[in-house]
């Protein structure tokens, strides 16, 4: 085996397989190209999914690359990391590529000593694109979810505008070659899984939701007090609070809630996140005089996700390229009121006058105004609150292990059906 990645670990043959029934769980080999410490929805959706499914008693194995460039093979929360020998992207901080030589060998390898009865390609990338290869010449089934929008790519491509059309169909056309070769594909929401029909994708495409840990994310239990104890411990002054949480790059269109800060009375902007586009916020807020009422948090850890959730009275974002939003349904969750672009998937998330309101994208008056209509009124903050957390109650995460569980089953038994007849499909409307 090339020494580009680490010995594979157990070198013992997996277990027989049990036999067939309610208490059948399934053997995963997930793929993908980016996985945590990477700090983006598909690496935070294919974690929880791995855990997850070992929480159940699925085994599970991811092979993703390597964070520090080493290869290594380690074992967390029940789901066996095989992490690839890795090399800075040079497009983003945060994000590494595995190095192409030698993958299909380990990959290979992995397959013959795993078995595993289905593997679950999270990219097309490099990773992905590999491991379905291999999987399809051992006659194992492929599932693919696609995360995947040209939007999300070109500002760390450095794509320049006028060709962005011209470098979109050329990748959509790319990921629909890889896609069509497998089994079965998934993506988080309706509206997702539309925009690949509209890209000429002719295979079913079955809408599972991401799913949110109902559990993890509640919210505020104490009231006033409470909130003000949790906004003290986090650095966050003790004024309304309009929350974005994720990336700070451009696709994320941060700016438009700087701007809808300008423009409203004295609600504060809580950004938590971190990214290349930073500075520019930085910079924007003083412009805009609103530096006093726009605070960065930067990164914050899973721990302390809950508690800023809870510290906030609305969730609001930009973005225009959302197959769905693990922070948006997070927010729901907590109990929050949510602001959000008419754009892609976000209106599954919102039911206009009763969790939220959506606002036309490059509008900051009317993210402004609509923010401002929820404030304003706490008796109707508080009930939007709470249908948000009823929404999020469609989107259980156990839900959503559950149907993948079965996706894994019936790719293995050859009796995956189209996602219009997949009964319990857990849909993200």
């Amino acid at each position: 085996m090339s020494t580009s990645f680490a010995s594979a670990s157990p070198t013992t043959a997996p277990p027989p397989r049990p036999a067939g029934g309610p208490e059948r769980r399934p053997r995963v080999l997930i793929g993908t190209d980016t996985y945590p410490p990477d700090v983006n929805g598909a690496a935070y959706f294919t974690e929880r999914l791995a855990r997850g499914l070992a929480g159940r008693g699925a085994r599970v194995h991811v092979v993703c690359p390597s964070p520090e460039g080493s290869p290594r093979t380690v074992e967390r929360d029940g789901v066996v990391e095989h992490r690839l020998r890795s090399m800075s992207s040079l497009v983003h901080d945060s994000v590494r590529l595995a190095v192409p030589l030698g993958v299909r060998g380990h990959l290979d390898l992995l397959l013959d000593r795993l078995e595993p009865d289905a593997v679950h390609i999270q990219n097309h990338f490099l990773v992905g694109r590999m491991l379905a290869a291999a999987a399809r010449a051992r006659g194992v089934p492929v599932v693919a979810t696609n995360h995947f929008m040209p939007e999300n790519l070109f500002d760390y491509v450095r794509v320049p505008g006028p060709l962005r059309p011209y470098a979109a169909r050329i990748a959509w056309w790319d990921l629909g070659a890889v896609l069509s070769r497998t089994e079965h594909v998934t993506t988080p929401t309706p509206a997702a899984a539309g925009l690949l029909r509209e890209q000429g994708f002719a295979k079913p495409v079955e809408p599972v939701s991401c799913g949110v840990d109902l559990a993890g994310f509640s919210p505020l239990d104490g009231g006033a007090a409470t909130k003000r104890r949790l906004r003290a411990r986090l650095g966050v002054p003790d004024r309304t609070t309009v929350l974005f949480v994720g990336r700070l790059d451009e696709e994320k269109r941060a700016e438009e809630l700087v701007r809808a800060t300008a423009r409203t009375a004295s609600a504060q902007l809580l950004l938590a996140g971190h990214g290349a586009y930073r500075r520019s916020l930085e910079e924007l807020a003083v412009a805009e005089g609103v530096a006093d009422r726009v605070v960065f948090l930067g990164f914050v850890s899973q721990e302390d996700l809950p508690d800023v959730y809870r510290c906030a009275d609305v969730f609001a974002i930009a973005g225009v390229a959302e197959l769905q939003s693990i922070a948006t349904l997070e927010a729901m969750a907590s109990g929050l009121p949510v602001v959000a672009a008419d754009a892609m998937a976000l209106p599954h998330l919102v039911e206009e006058g009763r969790n939220g309101y959506l606002y036309r994208p490059g509008s900051p008056e009317e993210l402004a105004a609509r923010i401002e209509d929820v404030v304003a009124d706490e008796g109707g903050r508080l009930r939007m609150g709470e249908h948000s957390r009823a929404m999020a109650s469609r989107h259980r995460l156990e839900d959503s292990l559950e149907r993948f569980e079965r996706i894994y089953l019936e790719a293995a038994e050859g009796t995956a059906v189209p996602a219009s007849a997949a009964a319990g499909a857990v849909l993200s409307g």
